[in-house]
């Protein structure tokens, strides 16, 4: 597809289609919740690979996560401390978690707001979408809009020009455990000590 405008772009999104655009940690495809189902099949992504939603607010994450309020409150903290920011929560999910945002474990769901002014502009537009990195399974993440609208010319990428360079480090992701500690999933920007 053709590069398309930001209204363009959030038109597309609140049709159900995928679009691409940047964030502060690698450009992103995304999609409404219920139609995750698209990206796994763009990506050939395997479906024990679950997606995370990304909002422009917290108050429009919470929903799908669900805990005590003492956990809530310690969700807060992170939150209020790292986002918009390269952190990505995963918290037990809520029942309002579409099956096809993580199909083979609707447990758990990873939520993160990127500190990205133009990402949070779209997210507000269209509320909370289901996003990964703009790739084929596998390969290394595409960093630039022309070679995205290349490899998956059924997405919706956004031209506004030029990108805000992305720093190329997927976000660190930290896992929620029972005890009230924090498992870190995958190391990025910000360290386990910071957390």
């Amino acid at each position: 597809m053709v590069r398309l405008s930001l209204a363009a772009v959030i038109t597309a999104a609140q049709a159900g289609q995928v679009i691409s655009f940047p964030t502060d940690t690698l450009p992103a495809l995304a999609v409404h919740p219920d139609q995750a189902a698209q990206i796994y099949r763009l990506k050939q992504r395997p479906s024990e690979k679950p997606l995370i939603l990304m909002a422009a607010t917290a108050a429009e994450l919470w929903p799908f996560a669900q805990g005590s309020p003492e956990d809530q409150t310690q969700w807060n903290a992170i939150a209020n401390q790292y986002w918009p920011g390269a952190l990505t929560l995963v918290l037990p999910a809520s029942d309002r978690l579409p099956a096809a945002v993580n199909p083979l474990d609707r447990s758990s769901i990873g939520l993160r707001i990127p500190a990205c002014a133009i990402a949070r502009q779209i997210l507000a537009e269209t509320g909370p979408l289901a996003t990964t990195s703009a790739n084929r399974s596998g390969e290394p993440a595409l960093l630039d809009p022309d070679a995205i609208a290349a490899e998956f010319p059924e997405v919706a990428v956004l031209s506004e020009d030029p990108w805000p360079d992305p720093s190329g480090l997927a976000s660190t992701v930290v896992r929620w455990q029972a005890d009230g500690q924090w498992q870190v999933l995958r190391q990025g920007s910000i360290v386990l000590g910071e957390v």
